[in-house]
């Protein structure tokens, strides 16, 4: 019995079928269980920013298993490797203080309860509101999927975590009619992902930012697909010239190994106690080893500048042989985090890149998303969009 056989007896039907069985990757190329080479365009879902097979990143791993012997501890005690990232993290983010998860899912729970419990310090009341956006995504568990703005995610899980309304995104004037006295929090994030690769409009994100600090709101950015130098800033907020008073954070933190993070200013971070929230492997050292070393890997390589040159090269490549093809409708997005939105279903094209040597995924059931490797180069892009221009 193949792997795909096996997977589909022993697994829960929570993805669909799978095309192809992936068993090794080098630079930015994936290879299959038949020896088929793939250009890859998806990076695990803008997760491997750094490749695959960076000696320095898996040497680091290897030492901890290796060498030092010590892949969880619990947070009963201390680890080396818990401060080392969180350092890292608060230069990254300019913000105070950091709480380690496993996931981004995980990274937003947090960043909610977080609000909430600084909005009960503050105020006495269990009663803090949260204003989230129409096509959002911020993950699949209980809190995260209840300000997630699309109903087909949520509806079949209802009732889910109150107190949540809706704005729409790039429209100030609509989270302005939301806000009331128990307003806690908005989310947003910079950059929507599953929701279309729709950069927030600087006006919108600074006006919100404003508001915010006039009604004494707290802001929390979602940068798990758009942070850590995936639109050519380490963080995507840089480029609109504010700061969240909380940021969550996963995907290419990371780089593979599962790990996510929120990270908050002091004064609303002191707001959780011991015991208002904890995880058991959350900040473990074997990830936040792999933390530090992503960091570290990011500075030597300059792959954030790096991130921005090729995101820029990329929308340019797209647009010259793009051109003139009827189906495509619009090409956006910042750095290497690009949608293309066709007038027809994409899947087909999807399906026919694949074919010739190319993996890349959709945001919808009409757009493509571009989220490869960070360490992508210019060679590498012109191959991408001589199949993609092929395939359309």
């Amino acid at each position: 019995m193949d792997v795909k056989e096996k997977t589909e007896e022993v697994l829960i039907h929570a993805y669909g079928k799978r095309p192809l069985t992936l068993v090794k990757g080098k630079g930015v190329i994936l290879t299959d269980d038949t020896g088929k080479e793939y250009l890859d365009g998806a990076a695990g879902i803008a997760v491997c920013a750094l490749g695959y097979g960076n000696k320095k990143y898996s040497d680091a791993l290897t030492a901890q298993i290796e060498d030092a012997g010590l892949l969880q501890v619990s947070n009963l005690f201390y680890n080396e490797w818990g401060y080392k990232a969180g350092e890292k993290i608060v230069k990254a983010t300019g913000l105070d203080k950091v709480f380690f998860t496993n996931s981004g899912a995980e990274a937003v729970e947090g960043a909610l309860k977080l609000a909430r419990k600084y909005y009960y310090n503050k105020t006495g009341k269990a009663s803090g509101k949260i204003i989230a956006m129409e096509h959002s995504f911020h993950g699949r568990t209980f809190g995260a999927l209840s300000v997630t703005g699309k109903a087909a995610y949520r509806e079949p899980f209802e009732p889910l975590v109150g107190g949540v309304d809706f704005a729409t995104f790039n429209d100030l004037e609509s989270v302005k009619a939301l806000v009331t006295e128990e307003t806690c929090a908005v989310i947003m994030e910079t950059v929507q992902g599953e929701g279309g690769i729709y950069p927030a409009e600087p006006g919108f994100l600074q006006g919100v930012r404003k508001l915010c600090d006039e009604k004494g709101i707290l802001l929390i950015l979602d940068e798990i697909q758009c942070g850590m130098g995936r639109t050519g800033k380490m963080m995507a907020y840089e480029h609109y010239g504010v700061k969240p008073d909380i940021v969550t954070m996963a995907k290419a933190l990371g780089c593979g190994v599962p790990v996510g993070a929120f990270a908050a200013k002091a004064k609303v971070a002191d707001a959780l106690m011991p015991g208002d929230h904890g995880t058991t492997y959350g900040g473990n050292p074997f990830v936040c080893k792999a933390v530090s070393t992503v960091f570290d890997c990011f500075e030597e390589l300059d792959l954030v500048n790096h991130a921005a040159d090729m995101g820029a090269y990329l929308k340019e490549a797209l647009t010259k042989k793009l051109a003139g093809k009827d189906e495509v409708k619009d090409i956006r997005g910042i750095g290497l985090m690009i949608g293309i939105e066709f007038s027809c279903p994409v899947s087909p094209i999807i399906e026919k890149a694949r074919e010739k040597g190319l993996i890349i995924i959709s945001a919808g059931s009409n757009i493509i998303r571009l989220v490869p490797p960070l360490v992508i180069t210019k060679e590498d892009i012109d191959k991408l969009t001589d199949i993609l221009s092929s395939c359309i």
